[in-house]
């Protein structure tokens, strides 16, 4: 799963034992070359549904990374794309290697945590956030999608993709629950505490957070990311709109 370049099982360790901030610091310079950064299908995918849904002229990329999402943005938005993300070693690597020109907006990052965006109100149309809810707990979703609906314009759009759960009983269904059960045994135990919980996102419980939060929200199949044998999209888009 991890290129020759990519971290060892000993660094993986000293930031799975940091807090979720210097954790990330620590892996940033190899994040790319790992399986946590989205994967260029689903961003195309994703890229694709929200082409018919704009235009677009300011874009917001919740917790960036690197800017993978962020060049997202910037291929959809005409003028601006901010990333937005707690760890200043990623906002290095993705200054470091964004293009500069991109084709589209340009790209502005911003150090700041997620649940106090320091954006003008109402001062972008599309917002999108790619593999980073599970590092919030559920207690603090509400709080998260607020602060994304107070920075979009009205008829705005929050977007993200949401994978298919596992099917109970298979091997992701049982990698997912332990990897789980590791993350609160170890918050259990240690300090700082490093916030992953893929399992606490679930997807009618989410829709409920963005209808409080003042989302009309729906789902939309990304085609080009295949079936499931039942029938069903492996992958979804959510587009919650702001009212």
């Amino acid at each position: 799963m991890f290129s020759p370049q990519g971290p060892t099982a000993r660094e993986l360790a000293v930031q799975a034992l940091s807090s979720v901030e210097r954790g990330y610091d620590l892996l940033a310079p190899k994040f790319d070359r790992t399986p946590f950064r989205t994967p260029e299908r689903v961003l195309d995918a994703v890229a694709g549904a929200l082409a018919p849904l704009g235009p677009f002229g300011d874009g917001l990329d919740v917790c960036c990374g690197t800017g993978a999402g962020t060049a997202v943005l910037r291929r959809l938005c005409e003028r601006r794309a901010v990333g937005v993300d707690l760890s200043a070693g990623m906002l290095a690597v993705a200054r470091r290697t964004a293009p500069p020109g991109g084709g589209g907006a340009a790209a502005h990052w911003v150090r700041a945590d997620a649940l106090r965006l320091p954006l003008a109100p109402s001062s972008c149309d599309l917002a999108t956030s790619f593999g980073a809810f599970g590092h919030f707990l559920p207690a603090q979703r509400r709080t998260l999608f607020e602060q994304v609906h107070a920075v979009l314009r009205p008829g705005g759009l929050l977007a993200f993709p949401v994978g298919a759960p596992p099917r109970v009983g298979s091997r992701a269904y049982w990698t997912l629950w332990g990897f789980d059960a590791v993350m609160r045994v170890r918050n259990a135990l240690w300090r700082p505490r490093f916030v992953m919980y893929y399992r606490t996102f679930r997807l009618p419980q989410v829709r409920r957070e963005l209808a409080d939060a003042g989302f009309a929200t729906g789902t939309v199949p990304l085609e080009d990311l295949g079936r499931r044998p039942d029938g069903s999209p492996r992958c979804r888009l959510v587009v919650a709109r702001r009212r």
